[in-house]
C-alpha cells in the first residue's frame, strides 16, 4: 500500500521533511503486538457481526500473525513514509493478503485504534509494575524481620530525634510502596476500558459489537462516550502521577542509602556489585545506583508535566498533539521498572552496621521526650515538663554529658519529683518499648507489623 490512507483528498505528495517530522514510528513501533492483537480482535468481531466474511477474517488474521512474526524476528522494515505502526501493519498486510487488506480498517479510525493500543500496553505494564512492587515489598518485610531488635536514630530536620527500631524504619517504606501498589491497582480500573469502535469521534454506522471485541481482548468494559474515548488521556496522566509518587519514595529511600553509606553516618555498607569506584581516587566506593535512582526521578516528573502540558489546551476530540503522549509513557515505564528491579536486587545485599546505629542513639539527647513523659507521669503538666527537661539538657551540654549520665542529685535540681527510676526510663530499650501506641516503634508492635505485612503479601492477588 504505497499511497497514504488519505490520498484521495490531496493533489500532491507529502513533503519528505513533513514525513520525517510527523513520523512516530521510531517510538510507537513498540506497540506492534498490541496493535496486531487489537486488529485481530476487530477482524473476528466484524466476521461475527457479518460486516466481513469469515474467509476474509481468516486471511486477515493469518496475515497479521505473519507480520507479528516478521517484527519479532527482525525481518520487518520500518520507514518514515508510513508514519506509525498502524500504517506499517496495514501496508505490509496488503502485500501479504492483497486487496482484502483494505477491509481491515472498516468501522474504526486510527484515533480509536491508537487509544486501544495505548490502553493494552499500559494495562500490561501496570500489571507488571504491581507484581514488581510486590517483590520489592517482600524484600523490605524480609529485611525488617531479619533486623528485628536493631536500633537506630530517628530523624526530623535531619537532626537526631528519638530512637526507633531499624525494622520500623524499613516498614515505613513498605507502607509507601504498598500505597503505590494500591494507586496502580486503582489506575488499572480506568486503564482497563476498551475504546475501539468509537471510530474518529462519533462512532460508526456499521453494526459492530464492541462487547465482543472487549471480551476477546480481556477488557472489563467499554467506553461510554465516543468523543471522550478518543480524546481521553486521563488514564495516562493517572499512571504518570502514580509513577511520579512512587519515584518520590524511591528517591527518598535512595537519599537515605546514600547518606547512610557515607563516612559521616557509616550505618550501612553498600554491596560492591552495586557500587562503582573513582577514575582518580583509588579509595572511593560510590553509591551510584541509589544516586541514579534519585536522579531518574526528575525524568519521570518531567514526563508527567510534559503530558499535562500537551493535554491542557486541547479541544475535543483527537488532535495531532496527542501523538506526543507515547514518549513520556514509554520513558516512565522503562525508568520505573528498571528502578524497581535494581532496588529489589540491591537491598538484600546491603549490610546494616547495627553497632554503629546503636551508638548513634546514645548521643544527642534522644531520650529527652521520655524524661518529659516521666515528669508528666509524676503530675507535672507537659509544657512545664518540657521546660524542665530543656533546662536539664542545657546543663548537660555544658557538662559534656548526656541526660542519663547526670547524677540523681543533679537531676533533682531541676525537679524534686525525680527519683532513681527515671534512669530506667531513659535507656534506649525503654524509650523504644514504651512507645506502644498503635503504629509506634515498640518491639511488640513492630513484630506484629512484620507478621501483618507478610500475611498481606501472601494473601494479595496479583494481576495476570
Amino acid at each position: 500500500m504505497a499511497e497514504k490512507p488519505w490520498d484521495g483528498r490531496f493533489s500532491e505528495s507529502t513533503d519528505q521533511t513533513v514525513e520525517a517530522f510527523t513520523s512516530s514510528i521510531a517510538i510507537d513501533k513498540r506497540l506492534y503486538r498490541h496493535d496486531i492483537d487489537g486488529s485481530m480482535a476487530h477482524c473476528r468481531m466484524m466476521a461475527h457481526t457479518g460486516i466481513i466474511s469469515e474467509d476474509d477474517a481468516d486471511q486477515l488474521v493469518r496475515g497479521l500473525a505473519q507480520i507479528r512474526d516478521e517484527i519479532e524476528t527482525d525481518r520487518f522494515v520500518f520507514v518514515d513514509r508510513l508514519e506509525d505502526i498502524h500504517m506499517h501493519v496495514e501496508s505490509r498486510l496488503s502485500e501479504i493478503v492483497g486487496p482484502v487488506a483494505r477491509k481491515l480498517h472498516t468501522a474504526r479510525s486510527r484515533n480509536d485504534q491508537v487509544a486501544l493500543d495505548a490502553r493494552l500496553y499500559l494495562r500490561e505494564e501496570t500489571r507488571l509494575i504491581i507484581r514488581q512492587l510486590h517483590g520489592l515489598r517482600r524484600v523490605l518485610v524480609d529485611a525488617a524481620g531479619s533486623q528485628m531488635g536493631a536500633v537506630m536514630p530517628g530523624y526530623t530536620h535531619m537532626q537526631r530525634a528519638q530512637p526507633v527500631l531499624l525494622s520500623h524504619h524499613l516498614l515505613a517504606y513498605y507502607e509507601m510502596f504498598t500505597r503505590d501498589s494500591d494507586r496502580f491497582r486503582d489506575a488499572l480500573t480506568r486503564i482497563d476500558v476498551m475504546p475501539l469502535g468509537c471510530a474518529a469521534l462519533a462512532g460508526t454506522t456499521f453494526p459492530i459489537d464492541r462487547d465482543d471485541t472487549a471480551a476477546q481482548l480481556g477488557f472489563a468494559g467499554v467506553s461510554a462516550n465516543s468523543m471522550d474515548a478518543v480524546a481521553d488521556r486521563d488514564f495516562m496522566l493517572e499512571f504518570l502521577s502514580a509513577a511520579s509518587i512512587c519515584m518520590v519514595h524511591f528517591s527518598r529511600l535512595s537519599e537515605e542509602l546514600v547518606l547512610w553509606a557515607s563516612s559521616e553516618f557509616g550505618f550501612i555498607e553498600m554491596p560492591d556489585a552495586f557500587s562503582t569506584g573513582s577514575s582518580i581516587m583509588p579509595q572511593k566506593k560510590n553509591p551510584d545506583v541509589p544516586e541514579l535512582i534519585r536522579g531518574k526521578t526528575g525524568r519521570v516528573f518531567g514526563d508527567l508535566v510534559a503530558l499535562l502540558t500537551t493535554m491542557k489546551g486541547l479541544p475535543m476530540a483527537y488532535n495531532r498533539d496527542m501523538q506526543e503522549d507515547k514518549g513520556p509513557i514509554f520513558s516512565t515505564v522503562d525508568t520505573l521498572t528498571a528502578c524497581i528491579d535494581v532496588m529489589a536486587k540491591m537491598l538484600p545485599r546491603v549490610t546494616f552496621k547495627t553497632d554503629v546505629m546503636r551508638r548513634a542513639t546514645t548521643t544527642g539527647f534522644l531520650n529527652a521526650t521520655d524524661m518529659a513523659d516521666y515528669l508528666v507521669g509524676k503530675g507535672i503538666p507537659f509544657r512545664e515538663a518540657h521546660s524542665v527537661v530543656g533546662r536539664a539538657v542545657a546543663f548537660a551540654l555544658g557538662q559534656g554529658k548526656e541526660l542519663d549520665q547526670l547524677s540523681l542529685e543533679e537531676m533533682r535540681t531541676f525537679s524534686d519529683v525525680i527519683d532513681a527510676d527515671l534512669f530506667e526510663a531513659l535507656t534506649v530499650e525503654q524509650v523504644i518499648d514504651r512507645r506502644t501506641s498503635k503504629g509506634g516503634t515498640a518491639t511488640d508492635n513492630v513484630r506484629a507489623a512484620v507478621r501483618a505485612a507478610a500475611e498481606q503479601l501472601a494473601a494479595e492477588a496479583l494481576p495476570l
